[in-house]
């Protein structure tokens, strides 16, 4: 039987906004390449027109999402981790190209964080009560806080950890009520691109997670200077970024979790869960 060789279909990769995947309004792309500095892909090259149409998305889905039960949105989250298992072996693939990893490497990390996925969609009914809960009180009053959702949230994805480290940040602030502005890792951010696709197909509403790709700094000052943007993540930025960022988030009291030296493998606990929550306090009378 003769052989015919076949043409490359190479894949096109998209931002991820409102549940849709639009090319970068500049229409530029950049050369995604492997740990050798093989060609990988061309990469929406995200502006920052673009990164404010994330965050209208994003606060457009807020008030559905965090209006959720917490039942259902672990629900939701479970979904998608199913979907993961299903496609393990392209992120595998894709990990291993993005890090550098050997096959039985980045197998390990695309399980740890399919895994950590559904550690997360497990505590979307738990986490109030370790947030929450009565306070005493001297006087005929009931006083109970319990936490809430922040708003929107700008992630930037971790730099050294394509995966394990994107869901790491992403699944804590969902998980919880909020929506998100991911800036894909910017040297590896097909996982992340990939993700989107997962996450365009499962029950999450579109908004809920947005993901941008390009440059780290470019995209990430308009959302630190963004007045409807309520919480900064800066696992993915260096000192010097994180600094700048800072400044411009005390604007509008923006909550900001800096960066810190993270082993992304470790168990995550829940400060990262914690992170992203206000608490309200209702009294209420006793009836006596």
């Amino acid at each position: 039987m003769n052989t015919v060789d076949r043409l490359s279909v190479l894949k096109t990769y998209k931002l991820y906004v409102g549940g849709k995947f639009p090319r970068s309004e500049s229409g530029r792309v950049y050369e995604v390449t492997d740990s050798k500095g093989t060609w990988l892909a061309n990469a929406p090259l995200a502006s920052r027109k673009d990164a404010r149409d994330a965050v209208v998305a994003a606060r457009k889905a807020f008030g559905g999402w965090s209006g959720a039960t917490a039942y259902n949105r672990g629900q939701i989250l479970y979904r998608v981790a199913e979907m993961l298992e299903g496609r393990r072996d392209q992120f595998v693939a894709e990990v291993a190209a993005a890090e550098g990893l050997s096959k039985a490497k980045a197998t390990a990390q695309v399980d740890a964080a399919i895994d950590r996925w559904v550690w997360y969609a497990g505590w979307s009914d738990k986490v109030a009560q370790i947030a929450g809960g009565p306070n005493p009180v001297a006087g005929p009053y009931f006083n109970l806080s319990s936490p809430e959702p922040t708003g929107v949230v700008a992630v930037l994805a971790p730099q050294d950890s394509s995966f394990l480290g994107l869901v790491s940040v992403i699944a804590p602030a969902i998980v919880t009520g909020n929506t998100v502005v991911v800036v894909a890792a910017q040297d590896a951010p097909l996982p992340a691109l990939s993700l989107a696709e997962v996450l365009a197909t499962s029950d999450l509403p579109g908004g809920v997670v947005n993901i941008l790709s390009g440059r780290t700094a470019e995209i990430a000052a308009p959302l630190a200077a963004h007045q409807d943007v309520n919480a900064l993540d800066l696992a993915g930025a260096g000192e010097e970024l994180a600094k700048e960022l800072e400044v411009a988030a005390a604007d509008n009291l923006k909550r900001v979790l800096r960066p810190a030296p993270v082993n992304w493998s470790a168990d995550p606990g829940t400060g990262r869960l914690m992170s992203f929550l206000e608490t309200k306090t209702v009294w209420h009378p006793m009836g006596v």
